[in-house]
């Protein structure tokens, strides 16, 4: 299937590894301008030359910190004229709530709601004008079923939720969506870093833990990030300019609610 985004410019926020550069690489292979975006120099130029291997790349990379004014600027003056915004930030450590803390709230507030806000902000405008405009928000399937250890995480993307929501039915009649995609149990490093908890919690191998947590899957198996970054593209497609205001779940079947 064609998309019919070829040749549309692309903003791929923390993109150097896992489920952003999933959608990154998804995008650059249906010939999108890709910006990509990450924090680590190392990580950064490893998914820079992944991705330009791909035929028709047309791939481009700032080394920025998202969670600064000054880091959203350096990525917005590269790539001022997106059609495409992918929101994408890394989440906060799982944490009991009467362990957290004021600086913990407000670090996620900023890296997991505000941050996506205000590059939304600063792209949005240019989308009206060109009637084209694909905004994803890569979240959490804890956003539809909240995990006591994950409230720094639940309430600052269901906030960020709320927001899009109330947006996307603004902007819909200019051909501008904005939806969210709801990730659980990807095999990317945020995995390997859930597996490692468990492996110390329970004193238990690798593989050991790594089947306790494929049990509680319905799929029986983690997430490929190809299968994420397909779904992403899609999203970003001219066929899916009827669909805005979504969560789109991603878990292996695995949550039990109807909507």
């Amino acid at each position: 299937m064609d998309l019919g985004i070829k040749n549309k410019k692309a903003i791929v926020c923390a993109s150097s590894k896992g489920l952003g550069k999933a959608c990154a690489k998804s995008l650059v292979e249906e010939g999108v301008s890709v910006l990509i975006n990450g924090r680590t120099k190392e990580s950064l130029e490893s998914a820079y030359r992944e991705l330009s291997t791909i035929d028709k790349s047309d791939v481009s990379m700032i080394l920025a910190d998202l969670n600064t004014e000054e880091g959203r600027n350096k990525i917005i003056e590269t790539c001022p004229n997106a059609d495409i915004l992918i929101n994408n930030n890394s989440g906060p450590p799982p944490k009991s709530f009467l362990d957290t803390h004021e600086a913990d709230w407000f670090h996620a507030l900023e890296t997991n709601m505000l941050a996506a806000i205000y590059m939304i902000k600063a792209l949005l405008p240019g989308m009206i004008e060109r009637k084209f405009g694909r905004i994803i928000n890569i979240t959490s399937a804890m956003v539809k079923s909240p995990h006591p250890m994950m409230s720094l995480s639940t309430s600052a993307r269901t906030g960020l939720t709320a927001f899009s929501k109330s947006i996307s039915k603004d902007v819909a009649k200019h051909n501008v969506t904005l939806n969210n995609l709801l990730p659980e149990r990807f095999d990317t490093e945020r995995q390997v870093f859930m597996t490692e908890m468990l492996m110390k919690d329970q004193n238990i191998s690798r593989d050991e833990a790594r089947e306790k947590i494929t049990s509680t899957i319905s799929a029986n198996r983690f997430g490929k990030p190809e299968e994420f970054g397909a779904t992403c593209a899609f999203l970003c497609s001219n066929h899916a300019g009827y669909i805005s205001g979504q969560n789109i779940q991603l878990d292996g079947g695995s949550y039990e609610g109807l909507i």
